[in-house]
């Protein structure tokens, strides 16, 4: 089919060119809208949540019935010179807040509350600064940023600075952020892959094409990620994903097509040039489409999860693979198609005429694998200690969740959060939420005002006020058309630390009924939240494990016609992911990388980017393992030699793995130096794990094991074997046969 595919191309050149150039002219025109007026309010900003978890629930039902408890912005007001006490400082402030358009806020809390009741919380230590809590009006997080935006201007109190933070300035400036992430990678990349293109390949010509499937396949990633927001939530990191992967995949697949074009135009001197296109479109054509199908299963786990960030991730990166598929084995088959033998135009000095016809069982690489085979078990427990050594601070790690500190140092967010925190009384707390609910609670009762509080509500907030650490615990909304009323309690503790959690899991055990009728709480706040996401994410990794590695497994024994093969390439990605989470912790959490990359450490890492790592580094693993026993499974079919095999699929292979490995270290590299910490963090892991997996891996720990396990490689059972038959994906060169019938392999009893 895929060779079919090439023949095609190559006859309809022209017209193929003229749908290329019309389908990258409307993902330009639409992909790219991403980043017009307006597509911050089309993102959402978190998504790290359970959304099915009881600290959900009682987010959900605090801001839709009792107001939030944290507000929609907090704006920083400072003076060098005025106290909160000077009543110049307090005219500028109520003057500003009660000049808001009371359409566009819903309230403002300051430190001259109402009633005269002052609120301490407010005002920093020094009594230089202040801080105004507002409640934006809008339904959703869109209508809040558009409210945001019409009053920002007219928070600027006279005679003060004003900073703002709060959740709707941090959305906006985190999307702001990933946008000129973007920007900033693709700058600082593109020269560079250039020039490694034109190294690797020895021509410039070869070099261009590579480059014109990466653009095709970011743009018609983020067009297919643009139009996906109009129809579900799409987090802010999504588009910083797929134009990392759609440049990383797209110019790997596209080296491995050019590179087995120029081969067969090499093999096939002065014949028809259709024929070298459709060998390579049967050959690396169909391992472009078996990398991107397993590329995607691996991506697919992600949608198991219910928080929005990774399902989002999950789908958008598919999107990005399928995309990339379709650049690498339609429009870079065009381009070859019109170049022709010219796709040698410009050859570097280094590379002669007869290069690609040299004895392919000469080279680095083949020399390099038969070396390994001589001496299989030290390279072996080498490798293997390094890729311990390289694992064991995992064992350390600490999850924590997202906060203000992944902006860069000095963004406004990050400032009046950092501020609040150290400059302010409590300003690290964060509060439980108990929401109880329930058709018992009474209509005509409201906390505030001077009717009597009912005794059964009254007695269980006495009894959380009494749970050791609890500082406070006091009425903070009720609603009578949902019949529910929320208690915060405050106590002394850190969000994170461990006495705090303690504290979370006392109040969820306790219970309130009235009259013998249970009555529902739930249980929410920060703590709470970090709590639930973490058992949440227990719950389904088992699941994605079981769905990716069954997925992995069948596609490859589809591809590779062996059940061992599958089973040693899932063994050796898990070894390539134990060395990148490891690498992960001792550069994050322990801040090893601070200095280097830029951010500040918060002493943990953010459990849902290590799961989309997880997707990630399995995925792209599992591209080179098939890129590499592809050849070498093209050899085992042409010779029957198993170290042949290897040494020769090595020699074939090795330079595109090791190439394409380059060009991506070299994507994710500019990602590693993003300002969203988050981002940093995702693509230092993909760098030490590509780097890993292509340095010690594929070069030395498949052709050892492949060595160990010998004729065993191939081993299929008859009864698999005749299933086989019937969903065979393997690579077929069209230069000759191929055998499919089973044959039990020498030496295997």
């Amino acid at each position: 089919m895929l060779e079919g595919l090439g023949r095609l191309v190559h006859r309809r050149r022209w017209a193929f060119l003229l749908l290329v150039i019309v389908l990258t002219g409307a993902a330009g025109a639409f992909g790219p809208g991403l980043f017009g007026p307006g597509v911050f309010a089309r993102f959402k900003s978190g998504g790290f949540e359970d959304p099915r978890a009881s600290s959900a629930l009682a987010d959900r039902l605090g801001r839709a019935y009792f107001g939030g408890t944290d507000p929609d912005v907090l704006v920083l007001y400072r003076s060098d010179t005025m106290k909160a006490d000077d009543p110049r400082f307090k005219r500028a402030i109520t003057m500003t807040t009660a000049r808001l358009p009371r359409d566009r806020v819903e309230q403002a809390v300051t430190y001259w509350a109402p009633e005269g009741v002052r609120a301490g919380s407010l005002v920093s230590r020094d009594r230089h600064a202040t801080l105004v809590a507002l409640e934006l009006r809008g339904a959703d997080e869109p209508a809040k940023l558009k409210n945001y935006e019409a009053v920002r201007a007219r928070l600027r109190a006279p005679g003060l600075t004003a900073r703002f933070g709060g959740a709707v300035p941090l959305a906006k400036e985190f999307g702001e952020q990933a946008a000129a992430d973007i920007v900033h990678a693709e700058t600082i990349t593109a020269l560079p892959l250039l020039l490694l293109l034109t190294m690797l390949f020895g021509a410039f010509a070869a070099a261009v094409p590579p480059l014109l499937v990466a653009m095709f396949a970011i743009l018609g990633g983020l067009a297919v990620l643009h139009a996906v927001t109009y129809a579900a939530d799409v987090t802010s990191f999504a588009p910083e994903v797929v134009t990392m992967m759609g440049a990383g995949l797209a110019i790997d697949y596209s080296l491995l097509v050019v590179g087995r074009f120029r081969e067969e135009l090499a093999r096939r001197p002065g014949a028809p040039r259709e024929d070298a296109l459709g060998a390579t479109m049967a050959t690396a054509g169909r391992t472009v489409v078996a990398s991107g199908v397993t590329v995607s299963a691996a991506l697919g786990g992600l949608l198991l999860f219910p928080q929005m960030f990774l399902r989002t991730i999950g789908l958008a990166g598919i999107a990005t693979v399928a995309v990339a598929v379709f650049g690498a084995t339609v429009l870079l088959p065009t381009c070859l198609a019109l170049l022709g033998p010219r796709v040698e135009w410009g050859r570097m000095p280094w590379r002669g005429p007869g290069r690609a016809r040299r004895d392919p069982d000469g080279g680095f690489w083949y020399r390099l694998a038969r070396s390994v085979m001589r001496r299989p078990l030290p390279y072996f427990a080498a490798v293997l200690v390094v890729l311990g050594v390289m694992a064991v601070p995992f064992l350390g790690v600490r999850f924590v969740g997202i906060d203000a500190r992944v902006l860069p140092e000095g963004s406004g967010a990050r400032t009046v959060a950092e501020t609040v925190e150290r400059d302010f009384p409590g300003g690290a707390a964060e509060p439980i939420d108990v929401v109880v609910s329930g058709d018992l609670v009474p209509r005509g009762w409201k906390p505030g005002r001077r009717a009597t509080v009912p005794p059964y509500l009254e007695d269980f907030r006495r009894r959380l006020g009494a749970l050791p650490g609890v500082t406070d615990a006091r009425f903070t909304g009720y609603s009578g058309e949902y019949g529910g009323a929320r208690i915060s309690i405050t106590h002394r503790y850190d969000p994170l630390d461990a006495r705090a959690r303690d504290l979370v899991r006392t109040v969820r055990r306790m219970s309130l009924s009235k009259d013998g009728y249970p009555m529902h709480v739930d249980v929410g706040g920060g703590t709470a939240t970090r709590m639930d996401l973490m058992a949440g994410l227990a719950r389904t990794l088992p699941k994605m494990a079981i769905v990716v590695g069954l997925a992995t497994f069948v596609l490859l024994f589809m591809f590779f016609r062996s059940i061992v093969l599958p089973l040693k390439a899932i063994a050796m990605n898990v070894l390539s992911i134990g060395a990148s989470f490891g690498a992960i912790v001792w550069g994050f959490q322990e801040g090893h990388l601070a200095g280097v990359l830029d951010f500040t450490p918060t002493g943990g890492v953010e459990a849902t980017s290590m799961i989309l790592v997880l997707a990630v580094v399995f995925g792209l693993s599992m591209d080179y393992e098939v890129f590499l026993l592809s050849r070498i499974r093209e050899e085992w079919d042409r010779t029957r030699d198993d170290r042949a095999a290897v040494a020769s699929g090595m020699q074939r292979a090795g330079g595109v793995v090791t190439g394409a490995a380059l060009l991506f270290l070299v994507v994710v590299g500019g990602f590693a130096t993003a300002g969203l910490t988050v981002v940093k963090l995702i693509g230092a892991g993909m760098f030490v794990a590509v780097a890993v997996d292509a340095a010690l891996v594929r070069s030395l720990l498949v052709p050892a094991t492949m060595r160990f396990l010998g004729a065993a490689n191939w081993w299929l059972p008859r009864p698999l074997a005749a299933l086989h038959a019937h969903m065979d994906l393997r690579e077929r060169d069209s230069t000759g046969p191929l055998d499919l019938h089973w044959e039990k392999p020498p030496g295997l009893e």
